[in-house]
């Protein structure tokens, strides 16, 4: 169960990590106007992509080809993302091409009384930071407040070179406190 946006971010963010990708990007917008306020995430990967036919059954919460997780008998992770866009008053969007990628796109509306939390931005970005694997991850977050534009750009590479690894609790309290940082500005 996805009880943050944030959860929903990072359980799709993780099929992208997992798909083999070198590069996967992930975007957080989020819009407070006066009338409208919105959260919008955009996760794209370079990773084996998705035939047609295998994005139909991504799509479907009572099919799940059984590898990742073995003893599930459906696959909830895009189809709750759907539904909590849906019934929230947003919408999603992914594209996938065999072989290229996949992206996906999803917007809430924060207004809505169905939306969930945003939940821990900073620990969202921590823990996707983690994931195994040898993907290079770029985040880029941006924040529009009332037409005023604000954002930042970090990627694990960087990260990784600044800090030494992002395995040890020293690396990790760093992390923390860097993107913590950035949240506040």
């Amino acid at each position: 169960m996805h009880f943050t946006l944030a959860d929903l971010v990072t359980d799709i963010t993780q099929n992208a990590v997992e798909s083999g990708a070198g590069l996967v990007e992930l975007d957080i917008i989020e819009s407070l106007q006066s009338q409208v306020s919105e959260f919008r995430f955009i996760v794209k990967d370079n990773g084996k992509g998705m035939t047609e036919e295998e994005l139909k059954k991504a799509v479907d919460p009572f099919v799940t080809d059984g590898i990742k997780h073995p003893n599930r008998k459906v696959g909830l992770g895009i189809p709750f993302l759907i539904q909590t866009a849906e019934q929230s008053n947003g919408g999603w969007d992914i594209k996938s091409e065999k072989g290229k990628g996949t992206t996906v796109t999803a917007w809430f509306d924060t207004g809505n009384i169905d939306v969930p939390p945003t939940g821990d931005i900073c620990g969202m970005f921590r823990n996707i930071l983690m994931f195994d694997g040898n993907a290079e991850i770029i985040i880029r977050r941006k924040k529009l407040t009332n037409g005023i534009e604000d954002g930042y750009e970090i990627s694990k590479s960087e990260l990784v070179d600044a800090l030494g690894n992002l395995e040890d609790v020293s690396s990790l309290v760093l992390l923390g406190e860097y993107l913590s940082s950035l949240e506040v500005n």
